[in-house]
Order: structure tokens, then sequence, then C-alpha cells
């Protein structure tokens, strides 16, 4: 399995924006999948965004055009950018590894999971 660690949450206003960071490790020489995914209290784990080797990149509609997901150079560290946050945002944000194909969205595709991260809305 790989490890996967999370890091960037904090408390927010609506509007404010805010980075997540993931640190893996992976072989470069494989393909895989990246994703960010997301539970709030009292509701379903949701998958945000995903990314995976080939390039490919896909959100949820509700932060398509708010929120990029990406990866340094190395890949090495997954990146979730978050801008325009809005009540409904907060929440504790999990990385995830897994295969390469399959919907970047579905938790089914993803076989190694951090931590997470919590977003909390700010007073």
């Amino acid at each position: 399995a790989v490890t996967l660690t999370e890091s960037g949450g904090g408390s927010v206003q609506a509007g404010e924006c805010l980075r997540l960071s993931c640190t893996y490790f992976a072989n470069s020489a494989t393909s895989y999948s990246c994703g960010w995914f997301r539970r709030a209290p009292g509701k379903e784990r949701e998958g945000v965004a995903g990314i995976n080797t080939d390039g490919g990149i896909m959100y949820v509609t509700s932060v398509q055009g708010r929120f990029t997901i990406s990866q340094d150079s190395a890949r090495t560290v997954l990146y979730l950018q978050m801008n325009n946050l809005k009540p409904e945002d907060p929440a504790t944000y999990y990385c995830a590894i897994g295969l390469p194909t399959g919907h970047l969205l579905e938790y089914i595709t993803y076989n190694s999971w951090g931590q997470g991260t919590q977003v909390t809305e700010g007073t």
C-alpha cells in the first residue's frame, strides 16, 4: 500500500481560498489515478476531483470552476486548490491513489487512502 499524508486544512469563510496537499510515494514507472474525496458530517463520502497518469481530470459538478487538482512534476505531491469556498465545502478531505483505469470520482477506483485533513467553517 502507498502511504499518503494530507495537509493544508483549516478554518475558512465563504469566498476564501485554501490549498490542500497530499504527499505520497509511488513507483513513477507505473500508471495510477489520484483523487480527492470529502465527507461532511452526516453525509456520504463524495469524490471531489481525480487525475490519472494519462492526464485525465474529473471534477464533481459542485466544484467545477472553483477547485483545481494538480500534481508536482515529480508526481509525489497531489494538490487541491480550492477557490471561492462555499458553505457546503467544509468537510474532511481525503486523498487517495489507486487503479489507472476506472471512474476518477468513484471510491472503488482507489486502494490507498490518507487520514484526512479538516476544512472547517470559520466564524
